[in-house]
């Protein structure tokens, strides 16, 4: 079960741009340091891509080293976990206790590198996700549908059924876009309360949160200078309004996801 949103934010990461269409593209190599100023950078991955893994750890390197992180919020650990306290020194294990870190969703030799490149820069990383204990509440609370605009929702939802490859009944898009838009909003939420005066929070997340049109910016105050990355294994980095820039990184092998999900619901 941990899996599975997994599997559905790497097919929005694609089917969504695709819906939304194409603003500026730019190469990983150029770095983050070319998006600042900004109060926060957020960097959407897709999750079975190693080369996003990579540029997560260069980013936070880069970053660190010039003084400019303020915190490294992630989506693979829940929002109230916390490295803040830990000495620089910190061991890996101590580290991933520290997050209650779940290897079995988030392989922590993909995302541990960027992990302790903030520890040892002494730079916070807190978890930004919903607790999984909390989806089956939100799936019932109406009152999200409120916090994106009509049209934003209805668009939620569709990518929720595409990316589902047309396998969920109808009466469950809406309370599967709630648990997105809660997710985005606990992101949301810890990115600006970790914000500082004059540095950069990076937030590390799949494409589908980090998009302007749905995702975690849609729920961060006016002023509040946002810069969203989509990192696109393989195509072309073809510009999207749903993002400020797009790095490309080398095409994976190719997968039928429709065919993995279908066998994980029992389709």
């Amino acid at each position: 079960m941990q899996r599975a949103p997994r599997i559905f934010v790497t097919l929005a990461t694609v089917l969504v741009a695709f819906l939304l269409g194409g603003c500026a593209s730019g190469r990983s190599e150029e770095g983050v340091s070319a998006l600042l100023p900004a109060d926060a950078i957020l960097l959407g991955e897709q999750h079975d891509a190693p080369e996003h893994q990579q540029a997560h750890a260069r980013a936070v390197r880069d970053l660190s080293g010039r003084g400019q992180l303020a915190a490294l919020v992630v989506e693979m650990a829940d929002a109230g976990q916390t490295t803040a306290g830990l000495p620089h020194h910190a061991e890996e294990a101590t580290v991933h206790q520290a997050l209650q870190w779940n290897d079995k969703a988030w392989p922590w030799a993909a995302y541990g590198p960027a992990v302790m490149a903030a520890v040892q820069a002494g730079v916070p990383v807190l978890g930004g996700n919903l607790p999984r204990a909390r989806f089956a509440a939100v799936m019932q609370d109406q009152a999200l549908d409120a916090s994106l605009p009509t049209a934003t929702l209805a668009a939620q939802r569709e990518a929720i059924r595409v990316s589902h490859c047309d396998l969920l009944p109808a009466t469950q898009l809406a309370p599967m876009a709630r648990i997105q838009i809660a997710r985005d909003l606990s992101m949301a939420r810890t990115v600006q309360a970790a914000a500082r005066p004059g540095q950069v929070v990076l937030l590390l997340a799949g494409s589908g949160h980090v998009d302007r049109q749905l995702g975690v910016p849609q729920h961060l105050p006016p002023g509040f200078e946002v810069r969203a990355v989509r990192l696109q294994a393989g195509g072309t980095a073809a510009a999207s309004p749903a993002f400020d820039t797009v790095w490309a990184t080398p095409a994976l092998p190719a997968k039928d996801h429709c065919a993995a999900l279908r066998q994980r619901l029992g389709g």
